[in-house]
């Protein structure tokens, strides 16, 4: 179970919000919602732990997130809103180092595999350079089917993807939720989950 308890966050001079808090058990969807400039990155970089509030905790199976450290972050796949692919790097070599940092060896076979998966068939050695802007969202998200974790933490999901993508997306979501995981989505577009519970959370401005 994933948990905010009373969450503040302060940037500068401006605090984005205070006393957030949300329970999501196994198979529990949270769409954020909100406008730019709310928090929702912030909000999602806590609960990856890469940031820590300016109050409150984050507790996952009742403990709190600094005390778990490395048994934490092994248990969750964080994608940004930005790509975050290597540029001269091809989408083979980018999925098999982001598993490697996170602990889990990949091998090209798995990689071709799960890129193909993606919509990337016959582009898994091309630099990342050389593909769209929709085409590097894809090779990011590719590590969500190989990283078997319990917690996924995405930012604007669907950023530059096509109707067939989305599709897709929202499949795998919607399979994790299935399986007992947890999903926490930052984002404007609405999301037809189906399975597993839904909840949702709007920051103010």
């Amino acid at each position: 179970m994933l948990a905010a308890v009373n969450l503040e966050c302060v940037r500068g001079d401006r605090r984005l919000f205070r006393d957030v808090s949300f329970s999501l058990p196994a198979g529990t969807f949270l769409q954020l919602t909100g406008p730019n400039g709310s928090g929702k990155t912030s909000l999602l970089r806590i609960i990856c732990g890469l940031m820590a509030p300016e109050s409150g905790e984050v507790l996952w199976n009742g403990a709190n997130i600094r005390s778990l450290a490395e048994e934490y972050f092994s248990s969750l796949t964080y994608v940004g809103h930005r790509s975050a692919v290597k540029e001269e790097l091809s989408s083979a070599e980018n999925l098999r180092i982001s598993s490697g940092l996170s602990g889990k060896e990949l091998s090209l076979e798995e990689a071709y595999g799960a890129l193909k998966k993606m919509g990337l068939g016959g582009r898994e050695e091309l630099a990342a350079r050389l593909l769209s802007e929709g085409q590097r969202r894809r090779s990011a998200l590719a590590r969500l089917l190989t990283c078997r974790t319990k917690l996924w933490v995405l930012d604007e999901v669907l950023t530059a993807l096509d109707k067939a993508a989305t599709a897709l997306i929202t499949k795998l979501l919607e399979e994790h939720l299935a399986e007992g995981g947890i999903v926490v989505v930052a984002t404007h577009q609405e999301l037809n989950i189906t399975a597993g519970s839904f909840q949702r959370l709007e920051l103010a401005p």
